[in-house]
């Protein structure tokens, strides 16, 4: 470690992130496991985890996880190789675009396909396991197209070209050359699927309903409508452990990744000339099109379905509360702006500091890396129970600030998976020389450090506001009456309770916030330099 990383204090770095996580992650979980262990008993643990119900539960939870991957890879990788194999004008646009989906809040995604299903008469599919796939495929795409076609663009073509000159087919050429170099990249991304697609709540709860529960949905049933937080805990513990599992396993790809990404670092993008191009570039956009703007464009038209014809009725409502709401939909939609510029800031802060540890190795570094891989696939719904059971003993979990912290809980990963690849990516050269010319710690960070690494750090901003703006799990737990009431709670009571125009103006306000998303989506991705470094 050389002297200028010495005096920024990697391992202080380390410590505060670690301590953030540590109060406000661990120690909730802490409570869920003392609650699910040590209050409740093995035995009681081995009846509950061995109900026919809870075991047809965890059953489903993995079948639909491994469905929804193995669709979202059949769908995603033909988009993510013709990203990376053409250059074309609005590439990037394009890129933004498939990002939004895995930003959008998971119940304006819900909302969205039950649009489609009205649209096209298939209402059936609701409360399907088919309606749950199709939800995850719209969802988890962006994580094929963005980290393996990332990294897909930058493979050096001429070894798939030399292995077609000595005879190899298309696809013994790319099982032989391209897949072994794409391997470490697609297991880290399967796992990522994996893990979003086995903690889903949102999609789950709406589109799964009563009959198709996973171990997220049972857990938040039984902690919030029936009040059974023993049971609660035991099924949060059970996903725990397998999420641990997971962390550890996108963790060691993350690193592998990360040295694939470094070593080769060139586009090798093809311009797109030719009749051959020219139609596998339109099939793909065709394809795009079709998995990713049917779901919008249904929502978009259900938002603005009135009695009587098309109209702005829905979207004008949403300033007053006329359905016994806590607060009007836009009151909603303010505090969930305000959460999110909170919650960006606190993330920001700690994350900054932190990704100095991480970057630089060291045990304290290791361990922050893993455990900040965690509350990326963490169900919110587990942070929530946690936080209802370990703050009970400070009455901090009726202080509205509570929102903003877990929020920046689950979006703190996407801050150091942005900061600490620029980071490693510096050459310690630059700040060894500003030390040897007497600059300050404060001013080499400033000069050398800031301006190469503040576009990767605004990226991981910008993701934790479009997390926060739809977070819906962990608030659920948390929101206490109008100063919590956010746009995603307003959502759901609205999709969930009967009466006239409640579904119409739910559509409305998904409308709003996949705007919101989306805008954020573009600016995050028109701003930073191309890079596969992180989603």
């Amino acid at each position: 470690m050389t002297a200028a990383n010495r005096s920024w204090g990697p391992s202080a770095g380390a410590a505060v992130g670690l301590a953030f996580l540590g109060v406000f992650f661990a120690w909730p979980l802490v409570e869920i496991l003392s609650r699910g262990l040590v209050d409740v008993g093995p035995r009681e643990v081995a009846d509950v985890l061995g109900r026919p119900s809870i075991r047809r539960v965890v059953w489903f939870s993995i079948r639909q996880a491994v469905g929804s991957l193995l669709l979202t890879l059949v769908v995603g990788l033909p988009l993510a190789h013709g990203l990376a194999r053409y250059r074309f004008r609005g590439r990037r646009v394009l890129r933004a675009l498939i990002v939004v989906p895995f930003v959008l809040p998971t119940l304006v995604v819900a909302s969205s396909f039950d649009a489609l299903f009205e649209l096209v008469g298939v209402e059936s599919l609701d409360h399907s396991l088919t309606a749950i796939l199709l939800a995850h495929i719209f969802f988890n795409v962006a994580v094929v197209v963005r980290v393996v076609g990332g990294f897909w663009g930058t493979l050096d073509p001429r070894t798939v070209e030399a292995a077609r000159v000595l005879g190899a087919g298309p696809w013994k050429a790319f099982r032989a050359v391209t897949l072994p170099q794409l391997a470490p990249v697609l297991a880290g991304a399967s796992l990522l699927i994996f893990l979003f697609s086995f903690t889903s709540f949102g999609i789950v709860l709406v589109l799964g309903g009563p009959t198709r529960a996973t171990v997220e949905t049972e857990t938040y049933r039984y902690a919030i409508s029936r009040g059974e937080l023993d049971t609660a805990a035991v099924l949060a513990i059970a996903q725990l452990v397998m999420v641990g599992l997971l962390a550890a396993g996108v963790t060691w790809m993350q690193r592998r990744f990360g040295f694939a990404e470094r070593t080769r670092s060139v586009d090798h993008g093809l311009v797109v000339a030719g009749v051959r191009r020219r139609l596998h570039l339109a099939a793909l956009l065709g394809l795009a099109s079709v998995v990713l703007g049917l779901p919008l464009a249904a929502l978009v038209m259900r938002s603005l379905e009135v009695p009587g014809g098309v109209g702005l009725a829905n979207f004008r409502g949403l300033w007053s509360n006329s359905f016994n709401l806590p607060a009007s939909p836009a009151t909603g939609l303010a505090h969930s702006l305000q959460f999110a510029l909170a919650a960006a800031a606190i993330a920001g802060v700690v994350g900054l500091v932190a990704a100095r540890g991480v970057a630089t190795g060291g045990l304290g570094g290791r361990l922050l890396e893993w455990l900040a891989v965690v509350p990326l696939g963490t169900s919110a719904v587990t942070l929530g129970l946690g936080y209802l059971l370990a703050f009970t003993v400070l009455d901090f979990r009726r202080s509205v600030w509570l929102v903003p912290v877990a929020h920046a809980v689950i979006g703190l990963p996407f801050v150091l998976g942005s900061v600490v690849p620029a980071l490693r990516r510096l050459d310690p050269r630059l700040s060894e020389a500003a030390s040897v010319l007497g600059a300050a710690p404060a001013r080499r960070f400033s000069a050398v450090e800031w301006p190469l690494i503040r576009r990767a750090f605004f990226t991981g901003l910008g993701f934790v506001m479009a997390v926060s703006v739809g977070e819906f799990g962990a608030t659920s737990f948390l929101t206490r009456g109008k100063d919590s009431f956010t746009a995603p709670i307003a959502i759901f009571s609205l999709v969930t309770r009967p009466g006239e125009g409640r579904v119409g103006q739910a559509m409305a306000l998904s409308v709003v916030i996949g705007a919101v998303v989306a805008v954020l989506a573009l600016v995050i991705e028109l701003g930073r330099n191309e890079s596969p470094t992180v989603l």
